[in-house]
C-alpha cells in the first residue's frame, strides 16, 4: 500500500487509495455417495484508485512485485488524466475516517483436510437419503472452507484491514413420488458460519433439506386470486434487501427509486423497526469500517416505520448534498423486527395469523422494478387453510408493489433467520395477487 501511494504522489496525483487482498480455501463436492470434485483456490489482488483533481482512474493487478505495482499505479494515473471531471469524486473526508478498529472475531480458519471435508459432505447427503425411500437422487452435497485477509490505505489518513473466514455445508436432494405420473421435486439447505464449530451438523442439514423436498411433492397450480401471502423467513430477508436497495444512494441520486425523498417519512407499519449493527461478533455483515475506511455506526434505519437514514457512501452522499452513512460497499448486519412479535409467533403461529392464503418458500426470477416498486416473481410454496397447510403449490406468480407491500406488513414472525448481513422472521403481507391457472 505504501509503495502504491508513494508512487501515485510521485507521478503528481492529488490523492490515491489502494487495497490488497489475498484469499485461500478448499471446496469439496460429492454426489450419489461418490466424490466429484476437490478444489483448492488461492487468489490475490491489488486495486489502486488515483485522483488528479476531480478526475479518477482505477487499475488492478494480481502481481505484487515492485515493478507491477508501479505499472498499475501508472495505468490508473493515465486513466485519471483523460477522464472527465466529476465534482463528487474524491476520497472520504478525513474527518469521517475510522481510527478505532475493534476486533470483531471474524477470523476462524478451518484446517480441514480434503478427506475430512469429503466425509462431512457424504454424511450430509446420506442423511438426506435416509429420511425416506423417495429421496433417491441428489444434485450433490458440498463443504467449503474459505479464509481471506486484506489491507487498505488512502491519503486522507486511513490505514486498516482484517482477516475473515466463511465456511459452508450444503446439500440439494431430489424427491420422487411413487406410482403412476411420478412427481419430482428438488429443495436444498445449507449452514454458513464464520467458525466451523458454529455450523449445523451435516446430518441435520441433510435431514431438513430432504424434508423440504418431500413436502413439495404433489404440487398444484392455483386459480388466479388475491390473498394474504406469508414469506418464509429466508425469503423475507429478500424483502429487507429490497428496502435497502430502494434506500441506497445509487438509486436515490439517480432518482430511480420508488422511495425517493422518503427520509423522515413512514414506509412501513408503525410497529416495524430496522436496526443496523456493524459490530456483531462473528457477524456475516460485521466490519469496523466501510470500503472507504469510513467509521461505521450502530443506528436505527427504520424507527416505528419511519425512515431515519439512507445507505450512503461518500460519492452518493455528495451527489445528494448529504454526509456518508458508512455504507460504501453495503449494509452491516440489519435486523428487521416487530414490536408486536410474541414468542408464540413461530412458523405455526404465523400460519394461524395467515389463516387462509399462500406460504411462499421459493422465488424465481428478479422481477423487481425499483423505479416504480412493481414486484412480480415466480413462486412455489403451500396453500394454507384455517391456519393449516393444505397442499403444496407450484408454477404460480405473485405480484404487487413494494411500496404497498411494505405498508401492508401485518406481522413478523419470531422464527428469525440470518441470511448474510440480514436477519428477519417470516413476514406476512396482507394482500397480493397470485396468478396461476
Amino acid at each position: 500500500m505504501d509503495q502504491a501511494i508513494r508512487h501515485a504522489k510521485k507521478l503528481g496525483a492529488t490523492d490515491a487509495s489502494a487495497a490488497a487482498s489475498e484469499g485461500a480455501g478448499l471446496s469439496v463436492s460429492v454426489r450419489m455417495g461418490e466424490l466429484e470434485n476437490v478444489e483448492r483456490n488461492r487468489d490475490k489482488s491489488l486495486g489502486v484508485t488515483v485522483y488528479v483533481g476531480q478526475r479518477t482512474g482505477n487499475a488492478s493487478t494480481s502481481d505484487f512485485s515492485a515493478a507491477a505495482i508501479e505499472q498499475t499505479v501508472q495505468a490508473a494515473y493515465d486513466i485519471a488524466r483523460f477522464t472527465a471531471e466529476d465534482p463528487a469524486a474524491g476520497l472520504a473526508d478525513a474527518a469521517e475516517v475510522a481510527t478505532d478498529q475493534p476486533d470483531l472475531d471474524l477470523f476462524h480458519p478451518w484446517p480441514i483436510t480434503p478427506e475430512k471435508a469429503t466425509e462431512l459432505a457424504l454424511a450430509c447427503e446420506q442423511a438426506a437419503f435416509d429420511v425416506d425411500p423417495r429421496i433417491g437422487n441428489s444434485e450433490g452435497a458440498g463443504v467449503s472452507a474459505q479464509q481471506s485477509h486484506f489491507f487498505a490505505a488512502h491519503t486522507h489518513g486511513f490505514r486498516g484491514g482484517y482477516a475473515s473466514s466463511r465456511h459452508t455445508i450444503s446439500v440439494a436432494p431430489i424427491a420422487k413420488s411413487i406410482g403412476k405420473g411420478a412427481d419430482m421435486q428438488r429443495d436444498s439447505w445449507y449452514s454458513s458460519m464464520r467458525a466451523a464449530g458454529d455450523l449445523a451438523r451435516p446430518e441435520a442439514v441433510g435431514r431438513y433439506a430432504a424434508e423440504r423436498a418431500l413436502s413439495r411433492l404433489g404440487g398444484r397450480k392455483l386459480p388466479t386470486r388475491t390473498c394474504p401471502v406469508l414469506f418464509e423467513s429466508p425469503l423475507a430477508a429478500g424483502l429487507l434487501g429490497g428496502l435497502v436497495q430502494a434506500l441506497s444512494g445509487g438509486l436515490l441520486y439517480r432518482k430511480t427509486s420508488f422511495l425517493l425523498d422518503s427520509l423522515g417519512k413512514r414506509v412501513l407499519p408503525d410497529f416495524i423497526d430496522v436496526a443496523e449493527d456493524p459490530f456483531v461478533a462473528r457477524g456475516k455483515g460485521s466490519s469496523p469500517f466501510d470500503e472507504e475506511g469510513v467509521r461505521v455506526h450502530v443506528r436505527k434505519v427504520i424507527d416505528g416505520g419511519n425512515v431515519e437514514g439512507y445507505f450512503l457512501g461518500s460519492y452518493s452522499a455528495r451527489k445528494l448534498g448529504m454526509k456518508t452513512t458508512g455504507n460504501a460497499g453495503g449494509s452491516h448486519n440489519l435486523t428487521l423486527s416487530s414490536r408486536q412479535t410474541k414468542d408464540q409467533d413461530d412458523l405455526d403461529g404465523m400460519l394461524r395469523k395467515l389463516d387462509t392464503g399462500l406460504l411462499v418458500i421459493e422465488l424465481m426470477g428478479q422481477g423487481v422494478n425499483y423505479v416504480t416498486g412493481d414486484y412480480s416473481r415466480g413462486a412455489s410454496g403451500f396453500w394454507v387453510e384455517h391456519g393449516q397447510i393444505a397442499y403444496p403449490v407450484q408454477e404460480i406468480t405473485i405480484a404487487g408493489n413494494l411500496r404497498t407491500m411494505f405498508k401492508g406488513i401485518r406481522a413478523v414472525g419470531a422464527d428469525a433467520y440470518n441470511y448474510g448481513a440480514k436477519t428477519t422472521g417470516s413476514i406476512l403481507i396482507d394482500r397480493m395477487t397470485v396468478a396461476g391457472n
